[in-house]
């Protein structure tokens, strides 16, 4: 039994964590919870019959817990994913693991010094769409892949604590770790520059909630990731390679191959393209399940598989977001 505790239950922590902590009994036992609310402590409490706790530190003495999930404000990651491995635990962190490069290696730091496990929480390596874009990619059906952008749009507002800066809050780190993340496992190539456009359109609070990040690989590809306030939807994908493109749109993958004809002679001014069409479908969720990931994660922390987010990636998208931010600021391309 892996003796686990949750910091942080709230919406996130009581749900795509303590769910299948409590599903995967014979891996999981909780054996402590932590949340400054007393309403989310004595919610705990009766579902797992465990001690709770509103000091972590205290917890982390008195428990000593074999592997600690930190679900909280984004600004308070990092220096409780330190607290808990020097208290001797494994660690997985939600995203976004860390709000800015220099705590993600202050974090990785800890790791080498304790020899326990630190696990950067990004389900969406694990998401539908990204597991068949990736199988319609491979097997050539779009040629060399050139540029993909990937799109969430929206005109919800936010009143929480994610609007404010202060806490880590604005879309970069929330959406960021999802929609940079994700189309950058379909590119073989570090990014070289990244360029940022953030801004606050609706929200309340400093944070901004309308991204758009461009990557440039240094093999050529250009990774477009944009969280959007616009009343339409976009295509949550576009993948354009030099024999054809995927469009991705709902539930549906679409394939647009270019069937090029042989060169012509120097006279000709065009040659005809044929486009055929296909159509794939996506099911399941495209953020991935945590259902699926925490039997994965049992398997890592008893040193039987290796986790499937590497630190040396988690440190090179913490790297972009930085970038993205910068960027933002300064008005021109960041080289990282």
């Amino acid at each position: 039994m892996i003796r686990t505790a949750i910091i942080g239950y709230g919406r996130n922590g009581s749900t795509m964590h303590a769910g299948p902590l409590e599903r995967y009994q014979n891996d999981f036992e909780v054996a402590a919870v932590c949340d400054i609310d007393p309403a989310a402590k004595e919610k705990a409490k009766a579902r797992f019959s465990c001690p709770v706790y509103d000091d972590y530190h205290k917890m982390l003495e008195e428990i000593r817990p074999d592997f600690t999930v930190i679900v909280t404000r984004s600004h308070q990651h990092a220096q409780m994913a330190i607290d808990s491995l020097m208290a001797g635990s494994d660690v997985l962190v939600t995203k976004p693991w860390a709000t800015n490069a220099r705590d993600a290696e202050r974090m990785i730091a800890a790791r080498q010094v304790t020899g326990k496990k630190l696990l950067p929480w990004l389900p969406a390596r694990f998401g539908t769409d990204l597991l068949k874009l990736r199988e319609i990619v491979e097997r050539g059906d779009i040629g060399r892949v050139f540029e993909i952008r990937r799109s969430v749009t929206t005109f919800g507002l936010r009143c929480d604590w994610q609007t404010e800066s202060r806490y880590g809050g604005g879309y970069l780190l929330n959406w960021g770790p999802h929609l940079i993340d994700q189309p950058l496992q379909l590119v073989k190539s570090p990014v070289t520059r990244v360029y940022g456009n953030l801004r606050q359109i609706v929200n309340p609070g400093d944070g901004e909630d309308n991204l758009r990040v461009i990557c440039h690989t240094g093999d050529g590809v250009t990774v477009v990731s944009e969280f959007l306030i616009a009343a339409g939807p976009y295509p949550a994908w576009v993948i354009q390679g030099d024999r054809g493109t995927i469009l991705v749109e709902g539930d549906t993958a679409r394939i647009f191959r270019a069937e090029l004809p042989e060169r012509v002679g120097a006279e000709e001014y065009r040659t005809n393209t044929v486009i055929t069409e296909s159509a794939e479908k996506i099911t399941g969720q495209i953020y991935g399940d945590e259902y699926e990931i925490y039997p994965h994660i049992a398997k890592v922390l008893r040193d039987e598989e290796a986790y499937f987010v590497p630190l040396e990636e988690a440190l090179r998208l913490s790297r972009i977001l930085d970038a993205a931010r910068l960027s933002s600021r300064l008005g021109q391309e960041v080289w990282l």
